[in-house]
């Protein structure tokens, strides 16, 4: 199919190129951006006049709930969702049922999502067998069908010897560990350690949780070389160690979820089980500290934190709750929010969600989606045209995500997507036709 986009702002993060110009596609790669040629016969004209066309985001943690969940997501409405948000490319971790430890659970995952046509899926892989964190998973045979990196999801591995294990053979192939740093013991509470949670009675998540795990996988990587991506950053000390971690240069990446970018324990009013997430809300300084973090680039890449939770789960007390919330279609009008609030303007909010999380994923992209995150003649045909000026309230009946739970809920954002392009077709369009 070949599209051409016209009269639209293009925006490329990773060039810092920014002009109002036009753009040409066909079959699945962009053919030139700003002068297209005569001979160019489009068979689909997408007007974007007023709007910003963009890559396609790439999130680097959405929980799809297949297999294993499906009462809380459908691979056709999370993918559905994902492209209503503009998200074009998706990691999804391996906490599944089955997990994804084998590679005919890969491959089956990634054939299911390449039917629809939507976005793509780059899973992670099972760091150890069914996460139980003793055998370590076939790293190499899981990379070969399909695993971008090698993960722990929400179960913090309790002897770090198989953790030294684990970085030193995927340093040995060159394979990322995508760790969320929480220490086992400390880390089992339901709410961010703090007066609110004293005063509510609610088990406490100390910051100690998160910087004990973070010393561990900083040793570790010295001692290996391993490259690790730090996945949810959630406080201002862990921030502050990944920034020194950085300046030492260690091979390390991070990122933050828009939960922890936007909410503080605070938020959790009068045990609101909307904003039981993983990791807990924390305090206002911590907030604080994210959002500097992300402007300053110490933390990598935004995320959606996509996981959708059905509602006998959540309407249950505080601490019995289910964690988790939907957040893809958020990602980027919470992206934008943050630009407009912090003053790191729209690059660096496209930024973190397009060549950023695309630089993380670096190689294991494939040279196939190389190009993932930007927009680059010969490049791949992945496309987000939104609008600014357009604010839109997030209800459940605006979700098309089998989750309907965001603690964003009754939220005005910026930034309605009117289309979505896909390696070169067309997998969302909005009510407004362009």
């Amino acid at each position: 199919m070949k599209i051409l986009i016209k009269n639209g702002r293009v925006m490329n993060p990773a060039t810092n190129f920014d002009e109002i110009c036009d753009i040409a596609l066909a079959a699945g790669r962009i053919v030139s951006i700003g002068k297209i040629a005569p001979t160019f016969a489009p068979s689909r004209t997408i007007d974007a006049s007023g709007c910003i066309v963009a890559p396609g985001l790439v999130d680097l943690a959405a929980r799809l709930r297949e297999p294993g969940h499906e009462h809380e997501g459908m691979l056709e409405s999370e993918m559905a969702a994902a492209v209503a948000g503009g998200v074009t490319s998706l990691v999804c971790p391996p906490d599944t049922e089955p997990v994804l430890d084998e590679p005919g659970l890969v491959e089956m995952l990634k054939f299911r999502a390449e039917k629809l046509h939507q976005a793509r899926v780059f899973p992670l892989g099972a760091l150890t067998r069914n996460l139980e964190g003793e055998t370590l998973t076939e790293m190499m045979e899981l990379t070969e069908s399909g695993c971008v990196g090698f993960s722990q999801a929400e179960v913090p591995l309790e002897s770090t010897q198989v953790l030294q294990r684990a970085l030193q053979y995927a340093a040995t192939y060159g394979y990322t560990t995508w760790l969320r740093p929480q220490e086992l013991h400390l880390g089992k509470g339901v709410a961010a350690s703090g007066a609110l949670a004293t005063r509510l009675g609610l088990s406490g998540v100390p910051v100690a949780a998160e910087t004990i795990a973070l010393y561990t996988i900083f040793e570790l990587v010295k001692s290996t070389g391993a490259r690790v991506h730090l996945c949810r950053l959630s406080s201002a000390a862990g921030v502050e160690l990944v920034r020194q971690a950085k300046e030492q240069g260690l091979p390390i990446t991070c990122d933050v979820s828009i939960n922890s970018l936007h909410l503080t324990d605070v938020d959790i009013g009068y045990f609101d089980s909307r904003m039981r997430l993983n990791p807990p809300l924390r305090q206002q300084r911590d907030r604080d500290a994210l959002r500097e973090g992300l402007a300053d680039g110490t933390i990598d890449a935004l995320v959606s934190d996509h996981t959708p939770v059905d509602e006998d789960a959540k309407t249950l007390p505080f601490a019995e709750a289910e964690p988790g919330a939907t957040g893809l279609e958020l990602l980027l009008g919470l992206a934008l929010k943050w630009g407009q609030e912090s003053g790191c303007g729209l690059t660096r909010a496209l930024a973190v969600l397009t060549s950023e999380p695309a630089r993380v994923l670096g190689s294991a992209l494939g040279t196939l989606q190389a190009s993932a995150g930007q927009l680059v003649e010969g490049g791949i045909a992945d496309v987000c045209v939104f609008d600014t000026q357009a604010e839109w309230t997030v209800t459940a009946e605006s979700l098309r995500s089998q989750g309907k739970h965001t603690p964003f809920s009754g939220y005005e954002l910026p930034g309605r997507v009117r289309c979505t392009i896909a390696g070169g077709q067309v997998a969302y369009e909005g009510q407004e036709r362009l």
